[in-house]
């Protein structure tokens, strides 16, 4: 469960414009086995491998971070706060269920993407609803692994934006 290397974003910058968590939450460490119909085949080393490759490519150091465990998840957004310029997270079912992650990432002021590989909008009525996104810069759904990619893209864009403010 690598973090990071306890340098701060300043630090870090010297070497890759960026550094982004990529936070991964319940039973996404099924991915390729858990119902590919709806998450698809892709495993998650596959999508972090290209996660981090695509981070290369924009200057960016990802760190990929996978736990079913609520506290876990909080713990790793708080220490986010001096390591990364940025978070790229896919709560799973906590998106819908933890206000103590929506909480937790309004604390800690980091720009969030919330991705999904799933369109929760077209799926049961309990997932159309997101505690992440009142306080995320934005949300990206149903492109499958792609959503993540977007969702890194996305977020590299914003924080380049504010880099020139």
């Amino acid at each position: 469960m690598e973090i990071g290397g306890g340098s701060s974003p300043q630090a870090s910058s010297k070497v890759s414009k960026f550094s982004v968590l990529v936070l991964h939450g319940p039973n996404l460490n099924l991915l390729g086995l858990r119902e590919p119909g709806i998450y698809g085949v892709s495993t998650l080393a596959q999508i972090d491998s290209q996660l981090v490759k695509l981070g290369k490519s924009l200057d960016t150091v990802v760190h990929p971070v996978q736990s079913n465990h609520e506290g876990i998840l909080v713990d790793t957004i708080h220490d986010a706060r001096d390591r990364h310029h940025g978070i790229v997270v896919n709560a799973g079912a906590y998106t819908h269920t933890s206000i103590a992650l929506r909480d937790a990432i309004a604390a800690v002021q980091i720009p969030t993407v919330e991705v999904h590989l799933s369109n929760i909008y077209k799926r049961e009525t309990f997932r159309h609803h997101s505690y992440l996104a009142a306080v995320v810069v934005g949300q990206i759904s149903g492109f499958g692994a792609n959503s993540y990619y977007l969702g890194l893209q996305a977020l590299v864009a914003y924080l380049e934006g504010l880099a020139k403010l």
